[in-house]
């Protein structure tokens, strides 16, 4: 489990094949002298296995299916990477639950400066549409972050503050990159689970699935929609 807050900001030395997998060393030193052997390790959003570690990096691995489901099979050497290592009990849970399980890759279509701080505004896969709600959570490229209202038509849009733009690599962002994209882990639970009204393009609901009644202005009152992230505004 993550929060979606960006610890440091790796840098790839290289990825090498190996028996079906691709081994990535990363540099990171404050992250290597935190991980061992087995430990999970957010880059870029995705849950990965320290499989070695050193003083100045540490090495994990990707399976052909998360390079299928994430943007990893464009990294190359030199990129700037946001890791996060993962909770530990007695960690203070900050930012927004996030798994690490990416759930789909979106694209860029802006970023610019609006009152102080930048605007983002994403593309998304069409069947990510009904777990978008109204100031709910979203991880891009692991970055806990604030949904803006909306309406959601095929794209959303998020908030940055300053002191997220320094510490992370979305300032490298141009419009066409593409970024993975983990929706609020609350939401898919409820949407998934049967008791969520389905959303509409458009980010209102429409008839209760199930009938069981509980919609999106239920969850949004109960406050899951009122994130305090230091990730956005």
């Amino acid at each position: 489990m993550f929060t979606g807050l960006i610890r440091e900001i790796g840098i790839l030395r290289g990825v090498t094949p190996r028996g079906g997998v691709l081994r990535l060393d990363i540099a990171a030193p404050r992250t290597a002298a935190k991980l061992q052997v087995g430990d999970s390790v957010a880059v870029n959003g995705i849950c990965l296995t320290a499989v070695a570690t050193g003083p100045r990096g540490f090495v994990v691995e990707a399976a052909a299916e998360t390079r299928r489901l994430t943007t990893l099979e464009r990294w190359r050497k030199g990129r700037r990477l946001h890791l996060e290592p993962a909770l530990r009990v007695g960690d203070a849970l900050d930012g927004h639950l996030v798994q690490g399980h990416v759930d789909g890759v979106g694209t860029v279509r802006a970023v610019s400066r609006v009152r102080g701080g930048w605007l983002l505004k994403v593309a998304y896969p069409r069947d990510l549409g009904r777990f978008l709600v109204p100031k709910g959570s979203v991880a891009v490229d692991g970055v806990s972050l604030t949904l803006d209202q909306g309406p959601f038509r095929g794209t959303f849009a998020v908030n940055i503050i300053p002191h997220t733009m320094a510490r992370t690599t979305f300032a490298d962002l141009r419009p066409g990159d593409p970024v993975n994209l983990e929706m609020d882990v609350l939401v898919k639970s409820a949407v998934q689970g049967g008791g969520f009204a389905r959303l509409r393009e458009d980010g209102t609901s429409g008839p209760a699935a199930a009938g069981r009644g509980l919609t999106m202005d239920k969850i949004l009152a109960s406050g899951f929609g009122r994130s305090t992230s230091k990730g956005s505004s």
